[in-house]
């Protein structure tokens, strides 16, 4: 059982002295149920007055932004914040953070907040069946019905109840801020539909009440499940839901092992290495692009010969390995490679080499490509309206990257077998990917190597500036106790390696004479 804090202890014995204070979750839950229990009955009933109020201001909001370029960029950034794509990204990430760390109740509730909104949103939508507004100008497009707004249901569950499970990693003076930041951030998103033409007002409010009731009712549950097990009552708004767990919910720790952080340096050594790098992967495109001959190492005889043998078969395994090292799927390895880092390392070296390596990437293939303007293989593409040119395969440099980066991290921190399937990921991952791009007609041989030395430069760089695993090498190594019995068994390891250090002549020409007595 953990320990509980004096804090702990007092927060506990003014609960028991206070009973209301066990009811006041009860009572917010029943509140938000009723509110949202009236407007969905107002709503499914078209509700005159409702109706009045809810289409007047949809209309005069529309009116208002219509035209104005720069409050809808705004208005698509805010909410942007409450989407699927940025919530599930969140709540992956902690549930990733909470189940390395081993802490199960709080990965259990944010799974199930999360994954109620998720469920609640389209059943309700589906039967209310309530259209979304109409309005003279459109300026955004919403999918499904409208009752209630799945952004601010889904930002107020995800965010409330992450800030509901890391509130105690954070600074006690900080915490308020953190907390109407957040609320005002939930409150912008929800507004942001309405002004974007996309819901009511009625929408929102009611996803608003929906989405308090079940975040109260799932914290109650965490609430219920300590008393349960004798730990002390919380206050999830100031305190969190397990005030306990506050050393294990901290991203990181303080690196002193690895030497104080010297930022101007290594930036200005990342800097001055990038700028080389670029001018080695131009200058070999450079080279293989005009002063060539058209087919060193095949860049002119691979791309005909693998175009001419394509089959359906083939094509469809082509388009999944070119997946493979497309945006979408190197940017969702590299977020949950980052989570993982910091989860499990507690340290911030791994999660900033992950990261710098592939911004690093980004910037030189998007610098090479725009200066080297090499063509595509002259055969059939597979794809078409590719917005970069072919030299080098942004595909195979990212590919290599990332998965070179799981590897570094993974070898410098352990030992054990399953270390060997990542290095085989590192290896096969680049390969299946550049054979799928060139099968496709995307890419010649050279711009394949091309990619590989700009990887293999970038992670070599990277990789000697941030040295992500420095608190490992750092880590004092075990010594022997000086009273620590020898081993026991044959073989020269058996004989502990100070046993002749003290040895006095006397000891020697005792030894020597029982030596000659044996053997004479």
């Amino acid at each position: 059982m953990v320990g509980i804090t004096p804090h702990m202890a007092a927060t506990n014995t003014r609960a028991r002295r206070n009973p209301r204070s066990r009811l006041f979750p009860l009572i917010a839950v029943s509140g938000s149920t009723f509110v949202f229990a009236v407007l969905l009955i107002l709503v499914r009933t078209n509700w005159g007055p409702l109706e009045s109020v809810d289409h007047g201001l949809a209309t005069d909001l529309n009116n208002l932004v219509a035209g104005q370029p720069t409050a809808l960029t705004v208005l698509r950034a805010i909410t942007w914040m409450g989407s699927n794509t940025v919530l599930w990204t969140l709540v992956v990430a902690g549930l990733i953070v909470l189940v390395v760390r081993r802490r199960f109740r709080l990965a259990m509730f944010l799974a199930i907040a999360g994954a109620g909104a998720l469920t609640l949103d389209p059943i309700l939508k589906s039967l209310v069946g309530r259209l979304r507004p109409v309005v003279a100008h459109p300026v955004a497009r919403g999918i499904g019905n409208s009752f209630p707004s799945g952004h601010a249901l889904g930002s107020i569950v995800c965010y409330g109840a992450l800030i509901l499970v890391f509130l105690p990693a954070m600074p006690r003076r900080a915490r308020k801020t953190v907390v109407i930041v957040v609320g005002v951030l939930v409150t912008a998103i929800g507004i942001s539909r309405i002004m974007l033409g996309v819901h009511y007002l009625s929408d929102v409010i009611g996803a608003w009440a929906l989405g308090a009731a079940w975040l109260g009712l799932a914290a109650y549950a965490v609430e219920i499940a300590r008393r349960e097990s004798g730990q002390p009552v919380t206050k999830p708004l100031t305190e969190g839901l397990e005030p306990e767990a506050a050393s294990d919910l901290k991203p990181a720790e303080p690196d002193r092992q690895a030497g104080p952080p010297r930022p101007v340096r290594v930036g200005a050594g990342i800097t001055v290495a990038w700028i080389l790098i670029l001018g080695a992967v131009v200058g070999f495109g450079e080279l293989v692009t005009h002063y060539s001959g058209g087919n060193i190492a095949g860049d002119h005889t691979i791309p005909h010969w693998l175009a001419a043998h394509r089959t359906a078969t083939l094509t469809t395994y082509s388009a999944v390995l070119s997946t493979l090292g497309a945006t979408q799927m190197i940017l969702a390895v590299t977020v949950l490679t980052a989570v993982v880092a910091l989860a499990v390392t507690h340290r911030w070296r791994p999660v900033i080499f992950v990261v710098l390596v592939m911004l690093g990437e980004v910037g030189l293939f998007m610098t090479a490509e725009a200066i080297v303007k090499r063509p595509r293989p002259d055969v059939v593409h597979l794809e078409t309206h590719l917005p970069t040119s072919s030299y080098p395969s942004g595909h195979v440099a990212a590919t290599l990257c990332v998965y070179a980066t799981i590897a570094i991290l993974v070898l410098g921190r352990t030992r054990r077998w399953w270390r060997w399937p990542f290095l085989a990921l590192a290896v096969l991952m680049p390969i299946l990917v550049a054979t799928g791009r060139m099968y496709r007609g995307m890419h010649h041989p050279t711009d394949v190597l091309g990619s590989i030395i700009l990887a293999g430069l970038l992670l070599t760089a990277m990789y000697r500036a941030i040295r992500p695993n420095a608190d490992v090498a750092a880590r004092p190594r075990p010594t022997r106790s000086a009273t620590e019995p020898p081993r026991t068994g044959a073989g020269p390891s058996s004989v502990p390696p100070t046993a002749g250090a003290n040895r006095t002549p006397a000891h020697a020409a005792h030894d020597g004479s029982a030596h000659t007595a044996h053997h004479g």
